[in-house]
């Protein structure tokens, strides 16, 4: 009875199909991970986490300043907050930008940054703060040109080497992105803002990597950079002084090294938990350039190590998104500017980090979407649309965007582009179909060479869409056998009629 209860529930109970490579997908990692939207769920998560922690930071390490200067304390957060809404309209705007229109402007956006930089040199235009003229005067803002340029540079770099192709000699990839960093640092120096200059090299650092420069002219290269630093600290004495309070911040406590030595006690007082939102002492103007350039001092302080654990693992997982665009996109313009923005979002937030904790020297750079600043955050704000923008053309997700499962509000947020626009012709668009783009490109297109067009993606049909021809013998087998013959119908004996004439 047992036995047969058994086998019955065999039979009844539907057998479990465990598809093919389901294992080796748990052991290759979270299932999640390898979902079309992960990248740009990525990024608008760390970006937006990162958002808020800046904005209640912003108005918690800026209050006192505010008080003690006779100003309402929640002012400067309020600025913050407006400053922030810019950016996620300047965000909406660059989710909506066509990666053709960005490439087919940037040549005229590198020559307004020159413009730019030249004119804020000039005394009735740049405002000076701190020694630097690098501000212009909007009324309402100062605007710091120097931000847009790290971004221009990114984006035309990006062009020139994807319009160049994949096998890139060394001519083509040093000329003529080289010559114009060298004319953007000439022109950041005459502010002087060296700061700028480092987050430029950074900008510049991930093109040349993503662009493939080989591994023996890094070495050149990184010793030319340590040379041409070393001469612009030496050349003037308070870069100077920024090394030497580095090495060595007590031996000018009241001076060189005050701020650095501020930022240390933040961190040692707020320890493993942080002595509570609101509660730091050192942003009773006893720490400069708190809400800003030291804002993670205060994190320190207030939020402990947990609070910069938080931040630090935040900005790896934006490094991480960035990455894996460049990676899994399909056109080598996304894949180039990828790595640069991502290069450049998280080298800055390193290097702020790192002179905090005392590790680098102070070069004056901000924290990314949580230090205050006008200007920065709604440029950084328009990176991270950016970024989105190009998450959005990964072909994964154009085909899982495709369907119309999702609601207006999605749609217009976060668009599906409705035509494969042509990165080799960026004025120029091709009709588009509902399908996926190829996830590489064809393999002669990859050999061209230099002068190839390997760099234009192939737009293919689905396979189950694709008409199945079959052989030719199997074709003529079919024609030569006949049709099978009709059944006809049984046929059924008549019934006698009776004398009227109808049947019984």
């Amino acid at each position: 009875m047992d036995g047969r209860t058994e086998s019955t529930r065999a039979r009844r109970t539907p057998r479990r199909i465990v598809p093919a490579g389901t294992e080796a997908a748990r052991l290759r990692g979270p299932a999640w991970l390898d979902g079309p939207m992960t990248s740009c769920h990525l990024v608008i998560g760390a970006a937006g986490l990162l958002l808020a922690i800046g904005l209640v930071m912003v108005f918690s390490a800026s209050a006192i300043e505010a008080a003690l200067d006779d100003r309402p304390a929640w002012d400067p957060g309020l600025d913050q907050l407006l400053f922030a809404g810019l950016g996620l309209a300047a965000l909406l705007f660059a989710v909506h930008l066509p990666v053709g229109w960005i490439r087919r402007w940037s040549w005229a956006a590198l020559a307004g940054v020159v413009v730019l930089l030249v004119a804020v040199l000039v005394p009735g235009i740049g405002v000076e703060y701190n020694g630097s003229r690098a501000w212009i005067d909007l009324g309402f803002t100062d605007f710091q040109p120097s931000e847009l340029t790290k971004l221009v540079v990114a984006l035309w770099g990006a062009h020139v080497l994807a319009t160049r192709g994949r096998h890139l000699t060394v001519r083509t990839l040093l000329l003529p992105l080289l010559p114009a960093f060298g004319l953007l640092c000439v022109l950041l120096m005459l502010e002087p803002d060296f700061g700028a200059v480092v987050s430029l090299l950074l900008v510049v650092a991930g093109l040349l990597w993503a662009g493939g420069l080989p591994l023996r002219l890094w070495a050149v290269g990184g010793a030319a950079v340590v040379t041409g630093l070393a001469l612009l600290v030496w050349a003037e004495p308070y870069r100077w002084e920024r090394v030497t309070s580095f090495l060595h911040p007590f031996d000018d406590p009241t001076d060189s090294g005050f701020q650095a030595i501020r930022g240390f006690y933040a961190l040692a007082n707020g320890g493993l938990w942080g002595v509570g939102l609101g509660n730091s002492a050192m942003k009773w103007n006893l720490l400069p350039e708190a809400e800003s350039d030291y804002i993670f001092a205060i994190i320190g302080e207030e939020l402990g190590f947990l609070g910069c654990l938080v931040v630090v693992t935040l900005y790896a997982v934006l490094a991480y998104a960035g990455f894996r665009i460049a990676r899994r996109s399909a056109d080598r313009f996304v894949s180039l500017a990828s790595t640069a923005i991502t290069v450049w979002l998280v080298g800055q937030a390193a290097m702020n980090m790192g002179y905090v904790v005392g590790v680098l020297p102070v070069t004056g750079v901000t924290l990314p979407l949580v230090s205050a600043g006008g200007t920065s955050l709604v440029l950084t704000l328009f990176v991270v649309g950016i970024l989105i923008r190009f998450a959005r053309s990964e072909p994964e997700a154009i085909a899982y965007a495709g369907g119309r499962d999702r609601n207006r509000l999605a749609r217009w947020l976060l668009p599906v582009p409705a035509h494969a626009v042509d990165p080799v012709r960026p004025g120029r668009t091709r009709p588009g179909r509902a399908d996926v783009r190829a996830d590489a490109r064809s393999a002669a297109r990859a050999e061209a060479g230099p002068g190839g067009r390997a760099d234009r993606p192939v737009t293919r049909r689905p396979v189950e869409a694709r008409p199945v021809r079959r052989p030719a013998e199997a074709r003529g087998a079919e024609r030569r056998v006949p049709p099978p013959a009709a059944r006809r119908p049984e046929r059924v004996p008549a019934r006698p009629a009776d004398r009227r004439g109808r049947s019984r």
